[in-house]
């Protein structure tokens, strides 16, 4: 019978034992629907790690002398950043501050053709990086989109940075490390 139901394309009916195929479209909605979420997540615990990090750097280390954690090795050390990495382009805040923004909205149109997990991560990690240093030059003095970055983490003989440029290199690492193996955001595996 179920033969005979194959072949002029009419559906079992529920209740005889046969179960239905899945739909591959509902399946990868489904798979990609994940993906999003992981990078939501990722990049909203990126953000609140930054955002926590800056707001205690600014109540408690701010204006004091700077704390030793490793001996000379590695300080938390208080500073506004109106540049970028290094203090490079301290007069460039506002290019700054768009170019976080454009790296948000790829990240976003990205994010509908996401199926890959590890892609998932690593652009959350640059999405909550990217918003926690946007949020800083949005909302801190000297004024909107002009805002200097608080710094604070601070390795002997190299840039003060923070968690958010932490996340975005942890992310940019992992891209690069992703491309070198073929694998694309949409979860295609490439061999050049």
């Amino acid at each position: 019978m179920a033969e005979a139901e194959r072949i002029i394309n009419t559906p079992d009916t529920p209740g005889d034992g046969a179960q239905e195929a899945p739909e591959p479209a509902r399946d990868q909605r489904t798979g990609r629907g994940r993906r999003i979420a992981v990078l939501f997540a990722v990049a909203a615990f990126a953000y609140a790690l930054d955002l926590i990090s800056k707001t205690l750097v600014v109540a408690k280390l701010e204006g004091h002398a700077p704390i030793k954690l490793v001996g000379d090795l590695l300080e938390l050390h208080a500073i506004r950043n109106p540049g970028a990495a290094f203090g490079f382009g301290a007069a460039f805040t506002v290019i700054f501050t768009l170019i976080a923004a454009a790296v948000i909205v790829v990240i976003m149109r990205l994010a509908r053709k996401l199926y890959s997990f590890p892609w998932a991560v690593a652009l959350g990690l640059l999405l909550g990086g990217a918003l926690g240093n946007l949020t800083d030059r949005i909302f801190r003095a000297p004024g909107v989109f002009e805002g200097q970055v608080v710094d604070f983490i601070a390795p002997k003989g190299f840039a003060i940075f923070n968690l958010a440029d932490s996340a975005i290199v942890c992310g940019g690492i992992l891209i690069v490390l992703l491309s070198f193996r073929g694998l694309d955001p949409d979860g295609t595996v490439h061999k050049d």
